[in-house]
C-alpha cells in the first residue's frame, strides 16, 4: 500500500490528480472492509462466550477505557471525529451481540405471536369509544374505518384511553396530528399514563364550517364555539370577524349541539357538514379552515396487540439517556438499517425534570429482516421504550 508521501509525489506528476487518491482512498475503504468483517467476527466468539457464562453484553467501563484509548493514539485534530466513529463501531457490535445472544427476543416473539394470532381481515363490526358526541370528527372517522361501528361516547380523551384499559370497548378512535395545526399534545401526554396498541391509522380531510340556528345571520354573531384544534385551523378567517368572542369548548360536535339547544340566535359553531345535518344548524359560510388541503390523522387503538396484513407501520415511544449525541445513536441505527422516520415528536414527560418521551413513527414493513433486528435492539439503544403497534394508514 502506497505511503501518502508516494501518493503526493505521484499526484504532482499527474494531471487527474483525483483517480490518483480516489484509488488510495479505495484501497484503504477494501482493508477497512475486511477489518470491520474480522471485528465482528470477534464480536460474535465474544457473544458467545457472554452467553455461555451468563455475562452482560454491555460493560461501560470497558467501552469508556477502549474510545479514551483509541483516541489518545489519534491526532489532536481527528479526535472527535475518531470518538464519533468508535462510539458508531461499538454500538454497532453491541447491537450484534445483542441479536446473538437473543436479547431482545421477548419483543420479538410477542410481535410474531400477534401477527399469527390476528385475523387476516380488519373487523367490520366493533364497539368502538369516541370523544364528544355524534358528529364528532372521530366518529366520522370510526364510520370510515369500520363498516358498522357501534360508538360509545366519552366527554374526554382519558376516558377513551379507560375504556379500552378496562374493556368497555374493543376499539377507541383518537386524533392525533393535524396538518395545519399540528399535534394534539394532551393526547401524546395521555399516552404515556396508559396501557394499548395501535391497531390502524386513518388520515381524514376536515373541513369547518360556520353553522348556526336557522335565521341567524352572519352580522348577528357575537361569540362561536368550537374545539381548540378547529379554532387554530380556522385563524385567519375569525381575524376578519371584528368584535366576535371565539370561546373554545371540548369538542367540535359538542359545540353544534350546544348551539342547536341553545335559545340565542346570536352564536355560531365550527362544525363538521356532518353536525349540521344531525342538529338543523344553517351553513352561514362553508369549508372556512385556512388551508384546504386540511387532514388531521386518527389511531385506532385496543387493548390487545394486533397486527393486521400489509402493516407498514410502526410506532414507539422511548426514554433516551439524558446526554449528547443520545437521539444521534437513535436515528444512526435507523440510517443503518435503511428504515424511514416518518413522525418524530417529544413531549415532557410529567413529574421529571428536563426528561422527555420521544415518539417515533417508523415506515418499515413488520415483515422485513431490519424491523426485527431493530425491535431487538431497543433496549441496547435507549433507556426505556414501549412498543406501540405496527399497523396500516388508510385515507
Amino acid at each position: 500500500m502506497a505511503t501518502v508521501e508516494e501518493t503526493e509525489k505521484i499526484t504532482s506528476a499527474n494531471p487527474d490528480g483525483r483517480k490518483v487518491y480516489r484509488d488510495k482512498i479505495d484501497e484503504i475503504d477494501n482493508e477497512i472492509v475486511r477489518l470491520f468483517g474480522e471485528r465482528m467476527e470477534t464480536a460474535s466468539g465474544l457473544a458467545s462466550f457472554k452467553k455461555e457464562h451468563s455475562l452482560p453484553v454491555l460493560d461501560i467501563r470497558r467501552e469508556r477505557e477502549k474510545i479514551q484509548d483509541v483516541v489518545d493514539k489519534t491526532p489532536d485534530e481527528l479526535k472527535e471525529y475518531t470518538e464519533l466513529l468508535y462510539s458508531f463501531i461499538l454500538e454497532l457490535s453491541r447491537g450484534y451481540q445483542n441479536r446473538l445472544v437473543g436479547s431482545g427476543s421477548e419483543l420479538s416473539a410477542k410481535i410474531s405471536q400477534a401477527i399469527e394470532n390476528t385475523p387476516k381481515l380488519f373487523p367490520e363490526r366493533a364497539v368502538v369509544a369516541c370523544q364528544g358526541v355524534e358528529g364528532a370528527y372521530s366518529s366520522i372517522a370510526a364510520d370510515k374505518l369500520f363498516k358498522s361501528p357501534n360508538v360509545m361516547y366519552f366527554s374526554t380523551f382519558d376516558a377513551v384511553f379507560t375504556a379500552i384499559e378496562k374493556g368497555f370497548c374493543k376499539y377507541g378512535v383518537i386524533p392525533l396530528e393535524n396538518s395545519t395545526a399540528g399535534s394534539v399534545n394532551s393526547v401524546y401526554d395521555l399516552m404515556t399514563k396508559h396501557s394499548f396498541s395501535i391497531v390502524r391509522s386513518i388520515r381524514l380531510k376536515v373541513e369547518h364550517n360556520l353553522l348556526a340556528k336557522k335565521g341567524t345571520k352572519l352580522e348577528d354573531i357575537t361569540e362561536i364555539y368550537s374545539h381548540q384544534q378547529a379554532i387554530s385551523q380556522c385563524a385567519e378567517f375569525l381575524s376578519t370577524l371584528k368584535g366576535v368572542k371565539v370561546i373554545p369548548c371540548e369538542n367540535t360536535a359538542v359545540a353544534a349541539k350546544m348551539v342547536a339547544e341553545s335559545d340565542r340566535n346570536d352564536i355560531a359553531t365550527l362544525s363538521s357538514g356532518e353536525c349540521q345535518k344531525l342538529y338543523g344548524l344553517e351553513c352561514l359560510k362553508p369549508a372556512v379552515q385556512d388551508n384546504d388541503n386540511n387532514y388531521t390523522r386518527f389511531i385506532c387503538i385496543s387493548k390487545d396487540l394486533e397486527i393486521y396484513p400489509g402493516a407498514d407501520r410502526t410506532s414507539l415511544m422511548c426514554v433516551l439517556e439524558d446526554k449528547p449525541g443520545s437521539l444521534y445513536k437513535f436515528l444512526s441505527r435507523l440510517y443503518a438499517f435503511g428504515i424511514n422516520l416518518s413522525k418524530l415528536e417529544s413531549r415532557p414527560i410529567p413529574d421529571k425534570d428536563f426528561e422527555f418521551m420521544f415518539y417515533f413513527d417508523l415506515d418499515t414493513s413488520v415483515y422485513s429482516p431490519q424491523f426485527l433486528q431493530l425491535m431487538s435492539e431497543l433496549g441496547d439503544i435507549t433507556s426505556e421504550y414501549s412498543y406501540l403497534g405496527s399497523y396500516r394508514e388508510v385515507m
